[in-house]
């Protein structure tokens, strides 16, 4: 009997154990060269490159084993709505295949920003030489060919997209993308970026309206950008002072994407972020940067790695044999956490809910209906601490003019019922 037992507490905690790494979504780098060069389609190893096995065994030692692979569309798909390049498609699925030999993940990133060049121009989707239905045709293809990949973490769908035309919205493109993808693959997940160049810190103003997207297999993953320096693109041209940074800049920009995400209980993802190691306070940057979206259970790829990168300031690739000072600070997140301590609060409902709240988001007040005059809601933030409590006077609660700009939980007899933005 004791036996039985011991066996019994064993599987228990195996099983838990399991759950746990289930439950975790890896980190990663860009893995950059591919997408290279100006010369369209160009010649691979001239114009561009792919990563070799070697940027593959080093961050696969390293445990960073989820790759962003940028690409280009006009070397996949050399004419607009024609066949996909069979040389090019070679080397992704080569690229795949090496990847899936070190058990890493990829995520097929099209680099193009909604634009096809041609002719020495950069096209916009919606223009009349470039449609939305190119740019569905050319996923609607390549997800034919490569839907067989079992290591294909997620379809990045479009890099950075921004400044388009009003007859062709990001949403409208999007949507046609997922659409496409759907006809060949319903299983692979779809990352869908952000517009104005994917800003997290702009994610509401430029974005919202993603939370409408439609996907048949429920397998939609948003993803926004995040830098550190003034201007948030991720050239670092000043020091630290003189960019404006401080230690806590990179949770303040991506707050209003976490926030987005908790209260529209969406998955999201961190495509690209980075600093430059001439500084070590850009390092306590990244590492409280990192430490906050793994608690919120987001994982991202650094930018970047990749072997044509020379002395460009944010790489990662190793130099002379020793590692860059940023992979330091990368190795203490190399997954997310198991479970959300910022959202440690029990996700239940009340039998019959049937409560509604608004405004949403809310400045000071907050109407509600399906709750009894003068019962108690209590507020939480998303760290799971208790904030205040007020009562339902006149079908609403107030005097919230207090709280700071975040997302707030709203509980009523030990059951969340809402999730709140102010």
């Amino acid at each position: 009997m004791k036996k039985q037992l011991i066996i019994t507490l064993l599987s228990i905690i195996l099983f838990s154990i399991k759950n746990e790494a289930d439950a975790q979504t890896p980190f990663g780098v860009n893995l950059a060269g591919a997408d290279f060069g100006t010369n369209f389609p160009g010649t691979n190893n001239v114009d561009y490159t792919y990563p070799t096995s070697i940027e593959l065994d080093y961050y696969h030692t390293k445990g960073l084993n989820l790759i962003r692979l940028p690409i280009k569309w006009e070397r996949i798909q050399p004419v607009l709505n024609g066949n996909i390049n069979e040389s090019e498609l070679l080397r992704i699925k080569n690229f795949l295949l090496l990847a899936q030999n070190r058990n890493m993940n990829v995520i097929i990133d099209l680099h193009n920003y909604c634009r096809y060049h041609t002719n020495g121009t950069d096209r916009i989707i919606g223009s009349n030489e470039l449609s939305i239905a190119n740019i569905k045709n050319l996923w609607t293809k390549l997800s034919l060919a490569l839907n067989n990949y079992t290591n294909i973490w997620a379809y990045g769908i479009m890099n950075e997209p921004h400044d388009l035309l009003v007859n062709a919205t990001w949403f409208e493109i999007a949507q046609e993308i997922i659409n496409g993808i759907r006809i060949n693959d319903l299983k692979t997940s779809i990352l869908v970026a952000g517009d104005s160049y994917s800003s997290a810190e702009r994610w509401m103003q430029y974005s919202n309206n993603l939370k409408n997207l439609s996907d048949p297999s429920n397998k939609l993953i948003f993803e926004a950008h995040v830098y550190f320096d003034q201007d948030a693109s991720g050239l670092y041209v000043n020091n630290y002072e003189n960019e404006g940074a401080y230690p806590n800049i990179g949770i303040d920009r991506v707050k209003p994407f976490v926030n987005w995400l908790s209260i529209n209980n969406l998955n999201g993802f961190i495509g690209e972020y980075g600093v430059p190691a001439n500084d070590s306070r850009w390092l306590v940057v990244l590492n409280n940067f990192l430490s906050y979206i793994k608690a919120n259970c987001i994982n991202g790829t650094y930018w970047a790695g990749g072997p044509w990168w020379g002395n460009y300031i944010l790489s990662l690739e190793p130099a002379l044999g020793l590692d860059k000072p940023q992979m330091n600070t990368l190795l203490n997140h190399l997954n997310t956490n198991a479970s959300c301590t910022a959202l440690n609060i029990k996700d239940e409902t009340l039998p019959l809910n049937h409560y509604h709240f608004s405004p949403n988001p809310f400045l000071d007040l907050i109407n509600i209906s399906g709750i009894e005059e003068g019962e108690s809601i209590n507020i939480y933030d998303t760290n799971g601490s208790f904030m205040n409590t007020r009562k339902v006077i006149n079908a609403r609660i107030e005097n919230l003019g207090d709280l700071k700009s975040g997302v707030y939980l709203l509980k009523y007899k030990g059951f969340l019922i809402s999730k709140m933005i102010k």
